[in-house]
């Protein structure tokens, strides 16, 4: 008899992934307007799939915002986040234009 364990979250999305990382390595924040269905955005833009994965493995953590707007939560880059970052965005650079422009129009 098997125990079932969670399912760790997948990138559906490698170029939104990506995106995100870089975003919010530059300071940006996500901003979840709805937790349940985790509608948020990222620098104006939606977040279709790469929530999941950021919040699940620690990437980013939420954050008080006493600025912020009644109801939103905010979410902002957690120094793992940071070295993952840096790690995973210079293996991005590293690969060939042609390789980047193939992942981002087919994956």
């Amino acid at each position: 008899m098997s125990t079932l364990s969670p399912t760790p979250s997948i990138i559906l999305n490698l170029s939104e992934f990506i995106d995100a990382l870089a975003a919010l390595r530059r300071g940006r924040v996500i901003v979840v307007m709805d937790t349940e269905t985790r509608n948020c955005v990222l620098d104006g833009a939606r977040l279709m799939s790469a929530f999941r994965p950021l919040h699940d493995y620690g990437l980013v953590a939420e954050y008080d915002n006493p600025a912020g707007f009644p109801g939103l939560r905010y979410f902002r880059m957690t120094d793992t986040g940071k070295f993952f970052a840096d790690n995973a965005l210079a293996v991005w650079q590293a690969r060939a234009w042609h390789e980047r422009l193939a992942i981002r129009l087919l994956c």
